[in-house]
């Protein structure tokens, strides 16, 4: 797989061992976020823990491997997407992925100079929502029939946001912020 850009900041590529230690980095600065809703993240101790995982996955013969990209904005890991559970005999996969979207918060405001960012989620996709919330987005409204789905249906989104001025990043963080955003 090549790269594929989404823009010229924003690119997904295929994983590799040396994409460790930077995967470790992201999983230990944000260890206790993570680690609400993903399990491996209590098993990652250290950097070496994280290219074992890349060799397992990378090991796999080609025709069973199953796909594993990391993100990158502006060149800095900001999280993993691929396959996983693969069924080839029955065809089908489940995506799995975990971003920092935090780290996404803070380039944006400190390097992209953003003022804004949004966030928008279907109505009733509790896991999606639960981002921005946890992270301090306001929740703006409503958009009525905001996106068309693929069953030529339309769905309402949740639109949140997040100024450059309520923008705490973690390590500076308090105990009634972190509480604030559950």
């Amino acid at each position: 797989m090549e790269k594929i850009w989404f823009d010229e900041s924003i690119c997904l590529r295929a994983a590799k061992l040396s994409d460790a230690p930077a995967m470790f980095r992201m999983i230990d600065t944000q260890r206790q976020y993570l680690g609400r809703w993903l399990p491996f993240v209590a098993e990652t101790r250290t950097e070496n823990d994280s290219y074992a995982y890349l060799q397992s996955v990378l090991s796999v013969p080609s025709e069973r491997r199953e796909l594993l990209c990391t993100i990158t904005a502006d060149g800095r890991f900001a999280g993993l997407v691929g396959f996983k559970d693969t069924d080839r005999a029955n065809r089908k996969t489940e995506i799995g992925y975990w971003l920092g979207v935090e780290a996404l918060c803070g380039l944006a405001f400190s390097e992209l100079d953003m003022n804004r960012i949004q966030i928008q989620c279907a109505v009733g996709n509790t896991k999606s929502s639960n981002i921005p919330r946890r992270l301090g987005f306001t929740l703006e409204g409503i958009a009525r029939a905001g996106e068309l789905q693929a069953d030529g249906r339309f769905s309402d989104i949740e639109v949140y946001s997040l100024l450059r001025e309520e923008y705490i990043p973690r390590g500076k963080r308090t105990q009634y912020d972190e509480r604030r955003n559950e």
